[in-house]
């Protein structure tokens, strides 16, 4: 009976994602790298394969001429606009720890101010602007990440079907066993957790542009803080409309009262109503479309496992999970939505 349990397929395929889980566990400390890496390769080779569709030309050269955009963009904006954003970073946490440690008429106000502390919303608020700030200040840590994970993903790029052909070669090689569990997850990954980062990364950009635009029509100051925020909190499902919410209520309170508070609910409900009913249903699968009571305790649990990034990656790696389980949902289910 053992014996069976141990030749069997399904326990071969638990053991190695295990195992797989264990050496990714093991290389933590080069986990920004790791993702990095396959965030950059992922979104690169779906804008080169849009653009061979549009434009035919020859792939190396459109493979070169995006890395050579994208490095040159970037370097253009930490050149012109690091020390910018930064000063307006610092100057919305002073405001933002300002208003929060000084006294209030408005009884409501207080009430909110000491409930807000109960729940140890501040904590998190802080913890993210202390992530910003230490990735400001560290900037040739995240920037030699950075260039490492664009480096290695034109590599990877430049010779993809060079390297599709190579790895073909462990299907007959002594390892074909591991070789086939291992490329069962890598499908698995690619299509969940790389299209849910995809479908992340474009409603944090949009929800941050409409968002920048409505601030900006208010007369809202430090713009490029706010942006930046408003961006890094985007791609927290859920969570991070309710985080940025709290920073943007205070600031409009404190440079126009409770219109300007009012003024700004409004912006951000007509946002997500934007993103729910617009963007979610034609950028996220069905197995994204998870409660928000699941979506909570997994961005509390991989937040605690993995601190920053797990709040960005929780929700893929769910998804990755639920596809290798086959958590699909029913035609009932489907529908009800």
């Amino acid at each position: 009976m053992i014996n069976k349990i141990l030749n069997s397929s399904g326990f071969k395929r638990i053991s190695i994602f295990v195992l797989i889980a264990l050496v990714l566990y093991a290389m933590q400390s080069m986990i920004n790298l790791i993702l990095l890496t396959f965030i950059f390769t992922f979104l690169m080779d779906r804008l080169v394969q849009f653009i061979e569709r549009k434009i035919p030309l020859n792939r190396k050269l459109i493979v070169v001429t995006s890395y050579a955009c994208i490095v040159g963009l970037l370097s253009y904006g930490l050149v012109m606009y690091l020390p910018m954003i930064a000063g307006e970073i610092t100057a919305l946490i002073k405001q933002l720890t300002a208003f929060y440690t000084s006294k209030h008429d408005n009884i409501f106000l207080n009430y909110v101010v000491k409930r807000i502390e109960e729940i140890q919303i501040s904590s998190y608020l802080e913890q993210g602007f202390q992530f910003v700030l230490k990735y400001f200040t560290d900037i040739s840590k995240i920037t030699l990440q950075v260039l490492l994970a664009l480096l290695m993903s034109l590599f990877f790029l430049l010779e993809k079907p060079r390297l599709i052909e190579f790895t073909k070669k462990f299907k007959t090689s002594k390892i074909a066993p591991f070789y086939a569990e291992i490329e069962f997850f890598a499908q698995k990954f690619v299509r969940t957790f790389g299209k849910v980062i995809e479908a992340q990364l474009i409603i944090a950009v949009v929800n941050c542009t409409l968002t920048t635009i409505s601030l900006w029509l208010l007369d809202f100051p430090q713009l490029g803080g706010l942006s930046i925020m408003i961006f890094i909190l985007g791609l927290i499902p859920v969570a991070g409309v309710i985080i940025s919410l709290i920073p943007l209520v205070i600031i409009a309170y404190s440079i126009g009262g409770m219109m300007k508070v009012l003024y700004v609910g409004i912006a951000i409900m007509i946002i997500h109503g934007v993103e729910a009913y617009i963007l979610n249903p034609n950028l996220m699968s069905s197995k994204t479309n998870l409660p928000v009571f699941y979506t909570f305790i997994v961005l509390i649990f991989s937040e605690h496992f993995f601190g920053i990034w797990g709040l960005i990656i929780g929700i893929p790696v769910f998804v990755f999970l639920l596809d290798v389980l086959e958590v699909t949902e029913t035609k009932t289910d489907a529908k009800k939505t």
